[in-house]
């Protein structure tokens, strides 16, 4: 895993880090310190700008024999004066997309077991959160003219964002800061399920994964 140096995006205080937040910076640092699989690859990448004072984002993939089954984005988001809509200061995003075979993607309830995955992949983990919203979307593709040697293939992609709960500050103390380093964790669950591994280091086991198409994502 590459070392992760964080991306604060425009804010009100100094952008070097200076006046950001002790909440923001502890937040950062959760994220920062947790142990991952070894078909992870996770590294900061700059975050989006404009969607809150502060944020801090990471990509990964997961990468087993040099050929990528999945890959995502996570955000942390800080409005130290709140937002209603997250219910509190922090909200994460996440974007997660993988290739399946087409037969499995041909599943109704496809997009309800996706979504599980989410929210089964955070309760598993046992991190308290609020506000979750999102969207399951998948499309298939057919190869013509040049391309017709290529097999079809179906992508499912997931779009979510939820609220972690914050735990009471202490007296005197600005704000409580979430369990980063837990979201993160059930965040790469979900990458290694929908990649279609085996459960490993997670705290559930008989997890049901769906095969994956490997051949469009050499490295």
């Amino acid at each position: 895993m590459a070392a992760a140096q964080g991306h604060l995006s425009d804010g009100p205080d100094d952008a070097d880090g200076e006046g950001t937040p002790s909440v923001f910076r502890q937040a950062v640092a959760g994220l920062q310190g947790v142990r991952l699989r070894p078909e992870i690859e996770l590294d900061a990448t700059p975050p989006p700008q404009r969607l809150a004072p502060y944020s801090y984002a990471l990509e990964a993939a997961v990468v087993v024999d040099d050929e990528e089954l999945a890959d995502g984005r996570l955000i942390l988001l800080h409005d130290p004066a709140g937002h209603d809509a997250w219910g509190g200061t922090f909200r994460l995003v996440t974007l997660v997309h993988a290739e399946l075979e087409p037969e499995m993607a041909a599943d109704p309830l496809l997009p309800e077991v996706c979504w599980s995955w989410l929210t089964g992949a955070l309760e598993a983990r046992r991190v308290p959160y609020g506000a979750i919203s999102g969207t399951v979307t998948r499309a298939g593709s057919h190869y013509f003219g040049g391309l017709r040697e290529r097999e079809p293939s179906t992508r499912i992609e997931i779009r979510a964002s939820w609220s972690p709960t914050v735990p009471p500050a202490a007296p005197g103390a600005a704000g409580g800061v979430p369990d980063t380093a837990a979201h993160l964790s059930a965040w790469c669950d979900l990458l290694c399920q929908i990649a279609g591994l085996p459960p490993g280091g997670a705290p559930e086991a008989g997890i049901v994964t769906l095969p994956q198409r490997r051949g469009p994502h050499s490295r």
